[in-house]
């Protein structure tokens, strides 16, 4: 089977957050599977110049104000085929993938993004003289969301799933813009691509996709609600309803390995913790942290409303005060950056803000620390949580999203319902209480740094998706639909309670939720 796999980032490569790493890790498991996926990612500058060895194949038209573009070819060392969309008017500029160099968005991020998504529609048409072409697409969030409504206006009987990673990115843009991207005016309608009378990316892609996953069963439960579907959650609980939502937990790469990760100065095991001990004091060293024998609670993450950092703000006077520590890397909203830093000159000794990110840094707050703070206010699956356990540094969750779906409360780490300063320091005095009692702590580390959280799982779940929307035969389990008990959509009728339910594995859940 083959699947045209359409991203805006890719790790190592372009990234921006979680979506890259899942562009690079999802592939490589599923193609151990035997299905052939393969890459369509914008030609960026930071990629080209990382991929000397592009061999340009085809080219494809113009269509509305989205300039024509050449399709490049290059293997990654691990076999991975990337397809590179050129168009230097577009891509060729310094930046992440959605922002200039100072933080603002691209003033026509609608024609980078529409001129990918059509790209992926006309190789799905056999252009671009790939001599390759996909049985299926895959499109992640709004970067990609019009390729499904593409496949449909160019009449191409080609299936496509699309997977939503965050809804609160929605690629909304002016209705005035539908000429400059070739939408049909017929699609301008509650039942195509208008949202509020603008043109949605996202809505786009929920719309016309033939089904539609998201990255947690929990966060699938919840987009379907007012509170958490970003307007779109009527949409959305129609295709549940249907049997066209599925949620399915992300994996981590297998370099989050303690006893082997290049980027920390000390390793270890569950059985042998001296390292991790040893990453703890070279953490402190580097923050500037005085020397303590109290926990040390790490933040890595992005500085946004999203991640709940206020409440890490509010508490952290608490959690010094009991004896501990808090080391924080990340970058993101300014205000949230400031009352941080005003955070750590209050505690100098005790807190500790790096903004910015680099890896090994980001590595060594994660492998030095004793519990990993997440207070999020909604996370769709969330990464750091599961590496987080690989390490040792028990999270510290909101019971929102993905981090419900991967932490066993009490086993693996600290959950609190109440998103407030309370509810943060309910879940902290567990955590310190649990520090205190070294037996708790080793058989907590223990269980936690036994999960893997690899892509196995979640490509078998994916695998079968495929099969199932592209009618397709392939050798594993076919999911069948929960039956919807009343005042509960499909998604949550018939789930076990939490605490079964952290028996079953990724693969099961995600197929709990996927329709048939």
């Amino acid at each position: 089977m083959n699947v045209l796999f359409v991203t805006s980032e890719f790790a190592g490569l372009a990234k921006a957050g979680g979506l890259g790493d899942v562009a690079a890790g999802l592939p490589l498991a599923l193609r151990r599977l035997g299905v052939d996926v393969r890459v369509l990612l914008p030609a960026y500058r930071s990629v080209l110049a990382q991929l000397p060895q592009v061999a340009w194949i085809g080219r494809l038209p113009g269509r509305g104000a989205m300039p024509g573009c050449r399709i490049g070819e290059a293997q990654l060392p691990n076999g991975l085929m990337l397809y590179l969309v050129a168009a230097p008017s577009l891509y060729d500029r310094d930046g992440t993938p959605y922002s200039t160099p100072d933080g603002r968005d691209w003033p026509d991020n609608h024609l980078r993004f529409a001129r990918l998504s059509l790209a992926a529609a006309e190789i799905a048409r056999g252009r671009g003289r790939l001599g390759w072409s996909p049985d299926l697409l895959h499109v992640h969030d709004w970067p990609s969301g019009l390729a499904p409504a593409y496949l449909r206006w160019n009449g191409t009987e080609i299936p496509s799933v699309m997977t939503i990673h965050n809804i609160a990115y929605q690629g909304n843009f002016p209705a005035a813009y539908c000429p400059r991207l070739a939408i049909p005016d017929a699609a301008f309608d509650i039942n195509g691509v208008e949202f509020h009378g603008e043109v949605s990316f996202l809505k786009a892609g929920l719309y016309y996709a033939d089904h539609v996953t998201t990255v947690s069963p929990s966060y699938a439960g919840e987009i379907v609600t007012p509170e958490h579907g970003g307007g779109l959650h009527g949409l959305i609980q129609g295709r549940a309803e249907r049997g066209e939502l599925s949620g399915i937990v992300n994996g981590i790469d297998e370099s989050w390995d303690p006893g082997h990760d290049p980027h920390l100065p000390y390793h270890f095991d569950a059985d042998d913790l001296r390292g991790k001990r040893a990453n703890a004091e070279v953490v402190r060293t580097s923050l500037c942290l005085r020397h303590s024998d109290g926990p040390l609670f790490g933040i890595v993450s992005r500085l946004v409303h999203q991640k709940g950092l206020d409440l890490v703000a509010e508490a952290a006077h608490d959690i010094v005060g009991l004896g501990g520590q808090i080391a924080i890397l990340g970058l993101g909203d300014p205000e949230i950056e400031h009352v941080l830093s005003r955070t750590a000159r209050q505690h100098r000794d005790d807190v500790a803000v790096l903004v910015g990110f680099n890896e090994p840094m980001a590595r060594r707050i994660i492998a030095g620390s004793d519990f990993t703070l997440m207070p999020s206010r909604f996370e769709p699956c969330g990464l750091t949580q599961m590496q987080a356990q690989r390490y040792g540094a028990l999270p510290i969750a909101h019971a929102t999203g993905g981090l419900v779906d991967t932490i066993e409360e009490g086993v693996t780490g600290f959950l609190f319902s109440g998103l407030s300063h309370d509810g943060l320091m309910n879940a902290c005095t567990r955590a310190f209480d649990a520090f205190d009692d070294a037996r708790h702590l080793a058989a907590m580390r223990q269980t936690a740094m036994a999960r893997r959280f690899t892509w196995a799982e979640p490509a078998a779940a994916y695998a079968a998706l495929y099969g199932r929307v592209a009618g397709v035969t392939v050798p594993l389990g076919v999911a069948r639909p929960a039956p919807a008990a009343a005042g509960h959509s499909v998604l949550d009728a018939g789930r076990p309670p939490a605490r079964a339910r952290s028996r079953t594995t990724a693969a099961e859940k995600a197929l709990e939720v996927a329709a048939a």
